[in-house]
């Protein structure tokens, strides 16, 4: 047990509550002090849940609080770069949900600000800290599977996410496939230096209507050599599908999906077992908490987040080069974007 860290958490939607709820019960050296929405009562709701007191309207008032060292920002993605900007001028650690804006150049004006401010600044990419991911990052770290030859990452949504959502998220490439892009240079500790996409509207004509696309492939090239995939689709039919391969001169290590129970019956109609875990909250439950334990501990350690700024600029970079890649039909080179 470390020093208690006082937290506050922007924005009581779905992520905000979750978050919320970890740093209230799960994360024993924070202390959940107060949490805002520009919906009150979303907050009041949010807060009722976990024991806490101090609602606000006004994210504001949570940077004006003394006694708060980090903030957990968790509010729509167009507010991130400004929340983060004045964060840090408040002289608070931070924790935000990716990405940390759509254009690249307001991403360096934040990093740029978190920089100047000295303060700590880690990216929401969970599944870092899934231990099935981290385990296969750390076999591949240690020479275990020799040079990293195949990256394989499949992702798929059990359901497409409302329409409303869908215009406004900046598309498939950043609000989905940017995970996996995150995993990509994760898993292998490499960058990647070319992409191409390809990709089309398979599942919903309402997702196409809405000027983007539910399914795609994309290939990887990365700068040492190794070449890699990315599937993804908003709608697999059988649950949350997660699955990672990589392949190297050694051997192969990979993930299998989550589920419910390892059983298995076999019946005169074949071999069965359980779906897939059918959410992303139930799949990346236990990473969620880790991640929140890390952010509280970087604070306590005074040491560097395990999901930096730069590791959130990256994968912007990798979703603007696919979306080029896939509306000009031909692979392009980060360096490009």
């Amino acid at each position: 047990m470390g020093r208690t860290i006082n937290v506050g958490v922007i924005g009581a939607g779905r992520i905000g509550k979750l978050h919320a709820q970890n740093l209230a019960f799960r994360v024993p050296d924070a202390k959940l002090v107060a949490i805002a929405d520009v919906v009150l009562e979303a907050a009041q709701v949010s807060a009722a849940a976990c024991g806490c007191s101090t609602v606000y309207p006004d994210y504001h008032a949570i940077l004006d609080d003394r006694d708060i060292e980090g903030v957990v920002i968790c509010s729509s993605t167009d507010t991130h770069a400004a929340i983060v900007e004045e964060a840090a001028a408040a002289g608070k650690h931070i924790f935000c949900e990716k990405p940390l804006d759509l254009n690249l150049a307001r991403i360096d004006r934040v990093l740029g600000a978190v920089n100047k401010a000295g303060v700590k600044l880690q990216v929401g990419f969970n599944r870092r800290f899934d231990a099935n991911f981290k385990r296969v990052r750390d076999l591949v770290a240690s020479g275990e599977i020799g040079t990293p030859q195949i990256v394989r990452i499949t992702s798929r949504d059990p359901r497409p996410p409302p329409i409303s959502y869908v215009k406004v998220s900046g598309g498939i490439f950043l609000d989905m496939t940017i995970h996996d892009f995150d995993m990509a240079r994760y898993l292998i500790g490499d960058e990647v230096s070319e992409v191409f996409a390809a990709g089309g509207v398979m599942v919903d004509p309402a997702i196409g209507e809405a000027g983007d696309i539910d399914t795609t492939v994309i290939t990887l090239r990365y700068a040492h050599g190794a070449i890699g995939t990315i599937d993804n689709s908003r709608q697999a039919v059988y649950g949350y599908d997660q699955r990672v391969e990589v392949f190297g001169s050694k051997g192969m290590a990979a993930v299998a999906n989550n589920k419910p129970d390892s059983a298995e019956w076999s019946t005169a109609d074949g071999i069965h077992s359980s779906l897939p875990l059918f959410f992303f909250l139930e799949r990346y439950n236990d990473s969620y908490i880790a991640e929140m334990r890390a952010f509280v501990e970087c604070i306590q350690r005074d040491t560097a987040p395990l999901v930096t700024g730069a590791d959130g600029r990256a994968p912007v970079v990798m979703g603007r080069a696919a979306l080029k890649s896939y509306q000009e039909n031909r692979p392009v080179k980060l360096s490009e974007v």
